[in-house]
This record gives C-alpha cells, structure tokens and sequence, in this order.
C-alpha cells in the first residue's frame, strides 16, 4: 500500500507540473476512490463467497452435452469467445442457470489473435483531448479500470509492460510526453506504473537494437500484456467452476421461437454430427464477426452490422527485442499503428488493418508480412538483417467493427460496442476490445436479465479471481521445481499459465529416465510445454489437435515449423486420452497440417522461398553442386532418404526416421521423396537472399562435403541436425 501511494504522490507532484493543483487534486481524488471503491467490491465477493478456490472437479465434456440437452436455462450464450465466455462468467456469478456454446474451441476465433496487449486506448485519448469528445474519453476510462482488474483477477496471465516511444525530432519530446502523462492521469488509482523520459543513451541501453541516427530520446509508459487464448480460456473454465453449462465444437444451426420469442437454439454437436435443442428464457448473441450469421437466425431480413476487418501479426526471433521492453510506432508509413513487443520469449509485431470477409479460417497475406517487416526496419538498426526467412510464424485475426442497429443512420462504424434486443428478445453484443470484454459482459448481462425478466443481482465480476488466481505467488514456480521435480524453464512457464492449478498439471507428468529433470518429457526441445499438458488440456474440454497445437500450448502462433515438428506427440498423447484410432489419428494430423498450412502462414513462409529466383554466382553454383554431388551416393541425379541416413551416420550422428524426414521435406517442393539438385540451389540463394534465415539440410550438406574433401571428422558448431 506504501508503493502505492508513494506512485500516486509522484504523479499528482506530475499533475501539478502539467496542470495545475486542480488537476492534481482531482488526481489524488481518484485515488482515494479507487481504493475504497477496491474494498467495497471485496468484501462483496468476500460475503459471497464468489473469491474462494474452487475444489470440486470440473464436469467432463460428455456431462455438460447431457446437461444441455435435458436442462432447461436462464442464459444460453452462442460464441466462446473473450466476450460470450465472459457472459457466461458474468451470468453465472448472479446466480442464474447458465449455458454457453461455441462452434469451435474456446477462444478459437479472434480473442486468441490479438496483439496479445490489455490497454485503454493511448491513441482513443488523443483523439478524445484534441476533439473534445468524452465519449471518447470515457471509453478510455473503463478500459483502464479493466485494465487494471484483469491484471488483478489474474495475475499469472498478465504483467505490466514498459512500452518505449522512440522520439527523432524534438518538438515530440513535449507533445508526447503531454499525452502519455494524460494517459497516466486518466488512469487515477487504475495507474499501473508512472511513464518516463529516457535520454538516447539510455533508450539505447534498454533498446539496443533501436536505430541511433538522429534520436532524440524516449519516453516510456505501461500496459498490461497478457496470453489471450489462455485467458480467454481461463474465463470459461471460471464459468463452470460457478455451475455454468460450457461446451465448445457445438454449432448453432437454428434459433427457437416461442410466441415470437427466442426459446433456445437446435445445435449440432461439430464431432458427432448429433443434433439436439438447448431450451433458455434468454439467448445471447456474443459470435463476435458471426454476429450477423446469428441475427439473421432470428430475422432474414435484417441488415448487417459487421463490418469485418483483419489484422495480421507475425512472430520474429527473440534477438528482435529486449525481453522486458516493447516498442510503438505511433504513425506508420500508411498512418496505422505498429506494435513490436516481447512475448512468450520471442517478438511479435503488428498490427494492420484490412477489410476482409468472414471466414472461419482467416490466413495472412504475404503483402501485410511484408508491410510489417518493412515498418520494422524502419525503427532498428542497420545492423540487424530484417529478413523473411526469420518469419516463424504469421496469422489474422478478424476485428468486427460495427454499425449501430439502434441508430437511424447505420451508415457509421460505433467507437465501441453495441448491446442491441430484437423484437423476438434475441440480445446481441457485438464490437468492443479484448481489454473491455467484462463491463461489455455486464452490459449484456444485464440486458438480457431486463429483456427477460429474468430477477437476478447486479454484475459480480468486477475483482472476481479467474481460474489460477486464487492462491497464486510469482515465487510458486520454486515449488514446483522442488516438489515436482520438474526443470526451471518448465515450472516457470507452468505457473505463468496455469497459476495455482500447475500442480494439477505437474502431477500428470511422465518420468523422462533422466538424471534432472525427473519428470515432463517435453513436447519439443525448443519450448517449455510438457507431456502433462496434453492430457490436462483435454480435461478442460480440448478435443483436437489444433485446440492443443494453438489454444493450449499456443505453439503454433510461436513457430509453424516447431507445431509441425511436436504434432505427432501432441496426436499420440490424445489418442491415448480419447481413445482415438490410427485413422482418427490421421485425420488429426491433416487437420493440424492444414490449420498450420493456411492460417498460421507455413505455405507463405514456403512459397516466399520457392519463388524467388535463383540468383547464385558460376562459383556459388559450382561449390554447391560439388555438395549435392557428394551427398548423392551413386550418383542417381537425387538425394535420397538412405543418402540421408548414411550422411548423418558418417558424422556421428543418431537421428529419428522423423527427423531425417524432416530434413528431406526442407527442400522436397514437389513431394517425391527426394532432392533434386534444382531444389538445393533454390534453397541455398533463399538463404542467400535472407528468406530463409537457415537449413538443416544445408548445413549437414555442407559438412559431409568437408568431412569426405578433407578426409576427417567435421565437428559441428552447436544445435545438431
């Protein structure tokens, strides 16, 4: 509490130096309240009960599909999503019977493909001040209230990031700095740490990467940064841990009426193909850019509201940023807004912002790749390369901005969200922002509860723990490394993502028959993620390989090929949890192969390879001819799965079938089962040209030449095959 009020006499000292006392009388003001109001609304859900860990098993995914199809409801929510979880979080907290469908996987839409930020609108409050416009200024006020209350209700999923603002020219020093301090102000008790000015060598120090030529210096400011998917998730797990009815791969396929009012909705079970009836009082419409497919369930005629807009992401090496520092480009080259931030200890970057359709699987272009890489460069140092080939991951994640349907003219897009009931009673949320998404479920809530008549308490959700937050400390990795036995890497990142329910996963871990760690088998080398978290994720109602792949482990957003690579594993341990067959096994995979395919960019990250031209020199051609050639035992004109096996064992090397396929398929374009020399060289001026950052295949190339020119062993530099 001391921090706190030392932070708060910091930025009215700074409120006084921009305003005057006023402003920083009317800051201190805010406080205070903010503070009393924290008390009031805990010991509500003290008195409630609402804030104590839940101790009962979450019911199975067969449980909920029995309770939907012989219950009847207050509240069924169509969409999983930030906002239709959120819903459903809300309903259930008041106390009403509650249901929640969604035709994916939770969070399988837009909620797990945000720019990953919780923050109030540093760009919303510009334009609020400059126009005048409070309800622009509003809309920034309650998102940093939610701000705040999501990194309170979970605090395992979500931190505060310092984000710098590099500044080139001196009159922006002021402007600047005069906004980001507003944006602390406005903030009031709801602050989460004062911003600040930074010298260039300082800037520099903390953001080495930066380019130097003429800059001037740096401001830095804080929002929250959270892991989406799981938080999205995490939220609807809450809602069934307070007796909410959750299921996700349930499609609505038909609204019931009743008398002219909405009664339910026929659903399609998207696994069995079973079809049933949901009976509810109230129906809420959360699909996010679905909303209209919905509507037009209750009335054919009416128009539509989403306007559907995509913004696209890519993920880049860790050596792109510090790991505790993001970066804002404020104006870009078309006046859009670049993020560049650390996350899930690699960087992502975007976002852009193009009209697209509704589809349910938005892919990346490689023109907004390319947009993003050529903002990029823009801000870091000549000395770093900014190439295509470092890409390891892109997707698109649809916004659905809205028209009003409760205004005349719906010629406009709304600033924010819309509640909206039809004349059948259908109640329809659509719009808003991840950050939002609990004061949007509010607002919904409580129409729903008028529309129908439904007699229930106001919103409980404001500071009510999610799950994982209950009894969690940030020293709780320690003891997951010592009771566990579990290695530092992977007990950080389990406690970061599960909270104080890692100890539930931890215990489902496999022995490695390693010295240390004793046990969690990792599903790849590369990234923390464990055995035990395949099977606890179909605990919590995963049912494919892409709910894993994408939404439970997000490793798919962090690199395509890495998915790609633990897809078997992941596959393996879910057959043994579903009982799944080998041709149910199969159609997993491809289904895996295809999402990874088409909407987390690895055709893109192939086809910007093999479509460049070959641009090597008569020399470069040359040596890498002589490499083929040496690899090509026989000389068949190709290279083999056996030349393979027979390269890696001259150079001592032990190596799976898998990963020797895997070294075939860097360069088998045409998928015949070998190499042909065209391909190498299309592969090595890729490398050449930056589009392909680096190759296995190559590399053990290049060695097994060396290794047989020279006549000796050739000792690898690190990482293996």
């Amino acid at each position: 509490m001391a921090s706190k009020w030392r932070k708060a006499f910091k930025l009215g000292a700074a409120a006084a130096v921009a305003g005057g006392s006023g402003v920083a009388l009317v800051y201190m003001s805010s406080v205070v309240n903010a503070d009393r109001k924290k008390e009031q609304t805990q010991k509500k859900l003290a008195a409630t009960g609402l804030n104590k860990r839940p101790s009962k098993p979450l019911p199975s995914r067969a449980e909920q599909l029995s309770s939907l199809a012989s219950d009847e409801f207050d509240v069924l929510i169509i969409g999983g999503g930030a906002t239709g979880s959120g819903c459903a979080l809300d309903a259930a907290s008041r106390g009403l019977k509650t249901a929640m469908v969604e035709y994916d996987d939770f969070s399988s839409g837009t909620s797990s493909r945000s720019t990953k930020l919780i923050h109030g609108g540093v760009r919303y409050l510009q334009k609020a001040i400059m126009n005048l416009d409070i309800e622009q200024y509003r809309m920034v006020k309650e998102a940093l209230h939610e701000r705040a209350n999501l990194l309170e209700i979970a605090p395992h999923l979500s931190f505060p990031l310092p984000i710098m603002l590099p500044v080139y020219k001196w009159w922006q020093l002021p402007y600047f700095w005069a906004g980001i301090k507003a944006y602390d102000l406005v903030s009031g008790g709801d602050c989460l740490k004062s911003s600040y000015i930074l010298s260039k060598s300082r800037a520099l120090e903390l953001f080495p990467m930066l380019k130097k030529n003429e800059l001037k210096g740096a401001i830095v400011y804080y929002d929250g940064m959270h892991n989406d998917a799981r938080m999205n998730i995490s939220i609807a797990i809450s809602a069934a841990r307070l007796g909410a009815t959750v299921a996700n791969h349930v499609k609505v396929v038909d609204l019931i009426k009743t008398e002219g009012v909405v009664s339910g909705a026929r659903v399609r079970n998207q696994l069995t193909g079973e079809e049933f009836n949901i009976k509810a009082k109230s129906v809420i419409n959360a699909t996010g850019p679905f909303t209209d497919s919905i509507r037009k369930m209750d009335d054919g005629e009416t128009r539509d509201i989403v306007c559907p807009s995509a913004g696209i992401h890519i993920m880049l090496p860790d050596y792109y940023s510090p790991s505790n520092m993001g970066l804002l480009d404020p104006a870009t080259s078309d006046g859009r807004v670049i993020f560049f931030l650390p996350w899930q200890g690699l960087t992502i970057a975007g976002t852009t912002d193009t009209p697209c359709p509704v589809t349910n699987s938005p892919g990346p272009s490689e023109s907004d790749i390319q947009f993003i890489l050529s903002e990029v460069k823009n801000y870091l140092t000549p000395d770093i390369d900014v190439r295509r080939g470092d890409v390891l991951s892109a997707w698109a994640g649809i916004r659905p901005l809205v028209k009003d349907p409760n205004a005349g003219d719906t010629a406009s897009l709304v600033r924010n969200h819309v509640v909206h009931v039809s004349d059948s009673k259908l109640v329809t949320i659509a719009g808003g922002k991840w950050t939002t998404y609990r004061a949007m479920a509010s607002e919904t809530v409580d129409t729903a509860v008028e529309a129908a008549e439904l007699g229930a308490g106001p919103s409980m959700t404001d500071g009510l723990m999610l799950e994982g937050a209950h009894t969690w400390a940030p020293t709780m990795f320690i003891r997951l490394v010592q009771d566990l036995g579990v290695d530092t890497a992977v007990a950080q990142h389990l406690s970061d993502t599960y909270g104080d329910r890692a100890f539930s996963v931890g215990k489902l871990a496999g022995l490695t028959g390693q010295r240390w760690p004793i046990v969690g088998r990792r599903i790849h080398q590369e990234f923390p993620y464990i055995d035990a978290e395949v099977r606890y994720a179909v605990k919590e109602y995963a049912a494919t390989a892409v709910d894993v792949i994408a939404r439970r482990l997000r490793i798919s957003f962090l690199n395509v090929q890495a998915a790609e690579e633990a897809l078997p594993v992941v596959v393996s341990i879910m057959a043994d949890e579903l009982g799944w067959d080998k041709e149910e096994q199969d159609r997993q995979t491809e289904d895996a192969m295809e999402f990874l395919r088409m909407q987390m960019g690895k055709d893109l990250n192939r086809a910007s390879r093999d479509n460049i031209p070959v641009s090597l020199t008569k020399t470069e051609i040359a040596e890498y001819v002589k490499r083929f050639n040496a690899l090509d035992d026989g000389k068949k004109g190709y290279i083999s799965i056996n030349d393979i096996r027979k390269s890696l064992k001259s150079q001592g090397e032990e190596v799976t079938g898998q990963q020797i396929h895997e070294l075939l398929n860097e360069l088998d374009t045409n998928h015949n089962g070998q190499v042909e020399v065209e391909e190498y060289l299309q592969m090595m001026s890729a490398i050449k040209s930056g589009t392909v950052s680096h190759s296995r295949f190559a590399k053990m190339a290049e060695m097994d030449y060396k290794a047989k020119k020279y006549g000796e062993h050739m000792e690898r530099s690190g990482g293996g095959v």
